[in-house]
């Protein structure tokens, strides 16, 4: 995957967790149901944007980002903590 396209990934993440509030605001989803859902976003959320870390990170220490891979979620998640 290239940058481009993690980035769209990204773009289209932020723009359905927009959505989700909205939802919520015009009473479409219960607040429980928005909670997971965003949940679920945000964690992919936050395994794009480590991808597209390790790829910079790769490709300014002069190494193929093709090499990044996509990490689980407990690992990326787990960085916050």
């Amino acid at each position: 995957m290239q940058d481009n396209e993690i980035l769209g990934h990204i773009n289209d993440l932020v723009e359905e967790e927009h959505t989700l509030r909205e939802r919520l605001q015009k009473g479409d989803l219960t607040a429980d149901e928005e909670h997971q859902r965003l949940r679920t976003v945000e964690e992919r959320l936050d395994q794009c944007w480590d991808l597209l870390r390790q790829r910079r990170a790769r490709r300014n220490a002069g190494d193929d980002p093709e090499g990044a891979q996509s990490r689980p979620t407990g690992e990326v998640e787990g960085y916050l903590q």
